[in-house]
């Protein structure tokens, strides 16, 4: 029995999760909870909804957790009375999520450029990142890529980025022509450009798809989200290696490579968020999931279209944000989380969020990135100046 035992605890995974109460998060636990003799969970990370989270702690018994916000606290420690689990706040608290000593694997799900300095934390701590949030290879690739650099995995969760990752397994770059990058198009794939002026907040929440966090979702309605996954596949697998975005409203095929013999390899499974958590969580293996299997003879066809670059200007930006360089994507993704909340919260239509972005990129001069503060500049700089033009728009 004890032999049994100790090979058992040589098999598991022991992970820590920075955004546990997001789409991501709450899709990572459900697959620790269908394989819990494959993983456990050490630390955990969440934002704002701790009722929630304490319902996680309760029932995957982190030994440590941390609320980003600060001021939820006092409230988590209430609902987690008699628990044993240490409770800290903060950037603080994440970083010792991200760094904490048991763990193997960080997956890194908190929204937005939140995301970077834990992230960072990890890959310094030499833990492995399981990356869902897209924004931290976006505004710092270049200094992430130089710590993590023959130290650490980087696993890339999006599915689109899973897909390029298992496509080209046992490949070798030189072999690669092109990685092609498929959407959706959201949303307002259909609608005329005339159409886009009216859209409303509810209208850019309902993705035909995928269930995902608010934010997510305006950027899958814009295409930005498309734009910056754009920016996360040159960081991943190579700046000089062409990337051509398109529109696949079906989300089977998650992202293809065409190599040089012009053979192209795709990545084909049903949209669902937990077959690129379980890859990433077991890379290089794969392991059983209890998901549906993909019908192809129900679906019936597969279509891929070019996108409308006129209808959704956010994914040029993005590109011009990366042949810029420097602190231009910082700047590209700050300007975003700002717009979409203003939207979210009805202060600008739907049609001024890449306005406002293209604006406060007009506006800024780049500069280097050469540290974290760097970044942490640049990002302050593009959240004050998009607030101060969405002020100057509403009044």
């Amino acid at each position: 029995m004890e032999s049994g035992s100790k090979v058992w605890y040589l098999l598991m995974k022991t992970i820590s999760i920075l955004g546990s109460t997001g789409s991501i998060g709450v899709n990572t636990l459900d697959v620790v909870r269908q394989n819990r003799d494959r993983f456990a969970v050490a630390a955990m990370v969440a934002g704002n909804n701790v009722e929630l989270f304490a319902e996680q702690v309760k029932e995957f018994k982190p030994s440590l957790v941390s609320v980003f916000n600060p001021s939820r606290v006092s409230e988590l420690k209430e609902l987690l009375q008699g628990e044993d689990v240490e409770i800290l706040c903060g950037e603080e608290g994440s970083i010792k999520v991200a760094t904490h000593p048991d763990i193997s694997l960080v997956v890194s799900a908190i929204v937005g450029s939140a995301g970077l300095v834990p992230s960072l934390a990890a890959i310094q701590s030499s833990k492995d990142l399981a990356l869902a949030n897209k924004e931290t290879l976006v505004v710092a690739g270049e200094l992430i890529l130089r710590e993590a650099k023959n130290k650490v995995n980087l696993i890339p969760i999006d599915s689109e980025h899973s897909a390029i990752l298992q496509a080209l397994n046992g490949e070798k770059k030189e072999r690669i022509k092109k990685i092609i990058l498929t959407g959706s198009g959201g949303p307002f794939r259909t609608f005329a450009k005339e159409q886009m002026a009216s859209v409303t907040v509810k209208e850019a929440l309902n993705h035909p798809n995928w269930t995902m966090g608010a934010k997510i979702t305006i950027d899958s309605a814009t295409m930005m989200n498309k734009g910056l996954e754009y920016i996360e596949a040159k960081w991943l697998f190579g700046l000089d290696t062409p990337v051509e975005i398109i529109v696949h409203p079906q989300s089977i095929v998650h992202s293809m490579i065409e190599f040089v013999d012009t053979s192209i390899m795709a990545q084909l499974g049903i949209p669902d968020m937990r077959v690129p958590i379980a890859y990433a969580l077991t890379f290089p293996e794969r392991m059983e999931c209890a998901l549906p299997t993909l019908d192809l003879a129900a679906i019936k066809q597969l279509t891929f279209e070019e996108p409308d670059y006129e209808k959704f200007p956010c994914i040029k930006l993005a590109q011009d944000s990366l042949e810029a360089g420097h602190s231009m994507p910082a700047v590209l993704n700050a300007a975003n989380e700002v717009a979409v909340q203003a939207f979210l919260d009805e202060e600008i239509s739907f049609k001024e969020i890449a306005e406002t972005i293209r604006m406060a990129m007009n506006n800024h001069k780049p500069h280097n990135i050469d540290s974290l503060e760097d970044v942490q500049s640049a990002d302050r700089w593009a959240r004050d100046e998009v607030k101060k033009l969405i002020t100057v728009t509403t009044h």
